[in-house]
């Protein structure tokens, strides 16, 4: 008897596919010391499958449930009507039958009861399923808990379940469904409890919803909530809501909805004294569980029940640190463009190279700026570089300073400034003179960089197994070598500066808006820019071959390359292909995470960018469009310094003017460079490190090549050099990734967990305006195009894009569009740059823009401002 029918006392830790999210979590909390819950017992899923699981109907319809798609509604909701009219239909066994009387001639069978569904992927730590179940209150009687029993099986199948179920990837075959029965509390008042504020994320913040009779009232929307916040035993926030209705229970069973006393309205549900008392049991409740909880609490005769209590899904976890002082951490995605989770291998290879203090959450990794904040020189520094980053940063940084009862102020400190500085804030110290005007400074470190890497292509080959992992760490020193040389970073810095030192006097002298944006077009050596104007280059190759083209058309597979030859041109188009890889074939969409897949090793992912070229463009578009930015970039350098000459001390102006707008064309090109030859090493070490992951499929360790990317460098040096691997571990970090791919990281987050947000303070805007930071000059209309994913692009010529964010590998798209909005980004970053070089108007650091703009709408971008309007 006892697995069909559980008392919440004789569940198990274990027991989640017997009794489901709910039920399992009120076992638990029933098992804790001095917390009430109301008795009762679960019908477990057991009885669910005895009932429906011979059904061959029910079967049936499963397996067409099982083919349709989200979009399909209608068949969705027809379907699942016919599901849940065979669950009432069918008759409950009779042994469950026997298990559920014998419970209820325990806790009497008169009480009323409140029957309630739990399914198995309900209440879990990554997906709540909240409120996607029904539940019935006050049943009275033997036959009326029977009835409601059937109603909860088949509220398995509610329209709006099952397209959960879809959206959250869960198999409907393998979700069953449990019934709590228990004992009716009837509470003067009842509400929600959150053990981290679940607007802010604040850890340290309890938050409490409360309003007379049933909590249902308060769930469904019927009435706004008194709103309580506690912090450290001290209520320190509370909103008396205007409570007009309330839910009781009838004494015939049911429930009703009542007025309530006009007196009674504007009353305090809840005491200071209770308000603490709860904000206590939630405590202590938390604490069992060991996560945030959201908790659904009852008051009856002066006495909290708690009759739900769930994992808050929806926090973004803290980074780890080692010690219990406050911490302020800022998002790396978010200066890198790639804000998506990384592997466990991806992030590994970044704290390698990083000497910034990194901690990791969330499968993304922040810098912990608490030292630099604290001290007035690093401070000024560090907002400075986040001001060319990403503003909303600097502003949420802002924020936190400002309150001044977070960090604590260090004196100024002159060694502050060498000590964990990430390498975003690097001085522009090197003397001018050294490089002054002279552009071979620039082809020197690419040379360098150049050579060195081909020296790792060829002293690689010899090593394996460990000696492998100890040369990659060994040639990491290398790269850091070359990425953080102080003449590296003086070169764009100084054109960096220039730009700012252009846009600022000539915005004074000349009443001239962002004129560095016209400057910066088509400068040389800009490798990510170059990257774009070549896969023109290769549609030249192959427009002249209509049988490629139907061909590429056509083509899925990766091994698409070798069946070209077989067509008139197929040689000379996989021959410019194999060209552009061996140049950028290291490259892809969220590159600075090593377990991307490169292009070189799916090709195919460049082919709807070719067609797409040569669909919108006519032969040589490249060589036009660099030719068109240069012109563009001389005219704007004459015409600036003519006005300047007709100004007082104009030949001065002019002159000074000149030198910056050199610095500009000389070296802005290569502030895309070292991340180029990161990323080229990267490729040579995955390489290497997959020919060991080949022998560990060999050897029977791993199961999959890329199941590599889910262990740290560490761990894989480990496993390579023992053949041992726990199983588990891979499965157990695939499924966390699967988790932190659904969360939004923080640009700032604090060590209490509270995600500070930034914002634009801007006046005179058009009304409905979407804001954001204007980076490329200009005012466009056209489509909106919103792209998720690279390889969902289908532009037109003169497209907008619209995305969350773009790294260089999103570059080979820049040449079709005629605007660029991002959710990310800065100044300096990576798709201000090219955009800037390429002449579209850019206007980034959008908040939510994928979501505020619509696929296919007409927008308005001004780059000049930094806003958006929706035509």
């Amino acid at each position: 008897m006892s697995s069909l029918v559980l008392g919440f006392q004789e569940i198990e830790k274990t027991q989640l596919w017997l009794v489901g999210g709910k039920g399992l979590n009120l076992g638990e909390i029933s098992k804790i010391q001095g917390i009430q819950v109301p008795e009762g017992f679960c019908v477990t899923t057991v009885g669910y499958q005895k009932a429906i699981g011979q059904n061959e109907t029910f079967q049936a319809l499963l397996d067409q449930l099982t083919m349709l798609k989200v979009e399909d509604r209608d068949q969705i909701g027809e379907i699942s009507r016919k599901i849940r009219q065979i669950i009432m239909e069918a008759e409950i066994p009779t042994d469950v039958v026997e298990a559920v009387t014998h419970y209820l001639s325990q806790f009497g069978e008169e009480h009323a009861y409140a029957v309630r569904s739990s399914a198995t992927a309900e209440d879990l730590p990554h997906a709540s399923f909240a409120g996607q179940q029904d539940t019935y209150l006050n049943i009275i009687g033997f036959d009326a808990i029977l009835q409601h029993i059937s109603k909860c099986w088949a509220s398995l199948f509610t329209e709006r379940a099952v397209i959960y179920r879809m959206r959250n990837g869960f198999d409907h075959r393998q979700v069953y469904l449990s019934v709590i029965v228990q004992k009716m509390v009837f509470p003067q008042a009842s509400g929600i409890l959150f053990t981290a504020d679940p607007i802010t994320s604040n850890r340290k913040l309890l938050s409490i919803d409360a309003s007379f009779g049933l909590g249902e009232a308060l769930v469904s929307g019927l009435v706004s909530a008194d709103y309580y916040k506690v912090r450290e035993e001290e209520v320190v926030e509370k909103r008396i809501a205007t409570k007009k209705l309330a839910i009781y229970g009838r004494k015939e069973g049911g429930t009703e909805t009542r007025q309530i006393d006009p007196d009674q309205q504007k009353t305090q549900t809840l005491t200071e004294q209770q308000i603490l008392g709860l904000a206590s049991i939630g405590r202590q409740i938390e604490a069992y569980f060991g996560c945030p909880q959201d908790i659904e609490w009852c008051l009856a005769h002066d006495t909290f029940y708690i009759v739900q209590s769930r994992p808050i899904t929806t926090l973004y976890p803290i980074p780890e640190a080692n010690d219990q002082e406050n911490h302020v951490y800022v998002s790396v995605g978010h200066q890198q463009m790639m804000t998506d989770a990384m592997k466990p291998l991806g992030l590994s290879f970044h704290l390698l190279i990083t000497p910034a203090p990194m901690r990791k959450a969330g499968g993304r990794l922040f810098v912990d700026v608490t030292h630099m904040l604290a001290s007035p020189d690093s401070r000024k520094m560090l907002l400075d570089a986040m001001g060319q980053h990403d503003p909303l940063m600097k502003d949420a940084l802002m924020t936190i300073i400002e309150r001044g009862d977070f960090i604590k102020s260090l004196p100024n400190d002159k060694q502050e400034q060498s000590s964990g500085k990430s390498n975003k804030s690097v001085p522009s110290t090197v003397s001018r003179a050294q490089f002054e005007n002279d552009p071979t400074i620039v082809s020197d470190l690419i040379k360098r960089s150049q050579t060195s890497i081909e020296e790792l292509k060829q002293n690689i080959q010899a090593k394996s197994g460990s000696d492998l992992f100890d040369f990659i760490l060994e040639d990491i020193q290398e790269l850091k070598k070359i990425v953080f040389d102080p003449q590296s970073s003086a070169v764009f810095m100084a054109a960096i500066n220039a730009s700012s030192w252009i846009n600022e006097n000539m915005n004074e002298w000349l009443g001239e808006k962002n004129a560095a944006d016209t400057l910066s077009q088509s400068v040389p050596d800009n490798i990510t820019s170059e990257m774009g104007l070549a896969l023109l280059h290769v549609a030249d190759v192959i427009r002249p071959y209509p049988e490629v083209i139907d061909y590429l058309q056509r083509a899925k597979e990766d091994h698409f390359l070798d069946e070209l030859v077989k067509f008139d041109g197929g040689r000379e188009t996989r021959d410019a292909i194999y060209d552009y890889l061996s140049k950028y074939g290291m490259r892809c969409a969220g590159e600075i995470d090593i377990t991307r897949t490169r292009w070189s090793e799916k090709p195919i992912t460049l082919v709807p960018m070719i067609l797409g070229n040569i669909k919108n463009f006519e032969p040589s578009a490249g060589n036009r469009k660099f030719e068109q930015g240069r012109r563009a970039a001389l005219e704007k350098e004459q015409e600036l310094i003519d006005r300047l000459k007709q100004l007082p001390d104009g030949e001065q102006k002019a002159k000074e003017t000149k030198r910056m707008i050199d610095l500009i064309r000389n070296f802005i090109g290569y502030r895309e460079y070292p991340k180029y030859g990161i990323v080229s090493r990267y490729f040579v070490y995955k390489q290497a490190l997959m020919k060991e992951a080949e022998q560990l499929v060999q050897a029977g360790v791993i199961h999959d090549k890329e199941d590599m990317y889910y262990l740290t460098f560490e761990e894989l040096h480990e496993v390579v050099r023992t053949h041992k691997l726990d199983d588990q571990i891979i499965n157990k970090r695939k499924e966390e990734y699967k988790f932190y791919e659904k969360l939004t990281p923080p640009r700032v987050i604090t060590s209490d967990g509270e995600v500070i947000a930034g914002e634009y303070k801007r006046e005179n805007l058009p009304a409905e305006a979407i804001v954001g930071l204007p980076v490329s000059s200009g005012v466009i209309e056209g489509r909106a195009r919103v792209i998720l994913n690279m390889e969902d692009a289908d532009l037109e010529d003169g497209d907008i894009l619209v995305t969350s964010f773009t790294d260089p590998g999103w570059t080979p798209l820049f040449v079709s569009i005629k605007g660029l909005i991002t959710e990310v980004g800065g100044l300096m970053t990576h798709g201000a740059v090219i955009a800037r070089e390429y002449g579209l108007p850019a206007v980034v650091g959008v908040e939510n823009a994928t979501k505020l703009i619509k696929d296919g709408q007409r927008i308005r971008v001004n780059g000049t401002e930094g806003y958006i309007e929706i035509l």
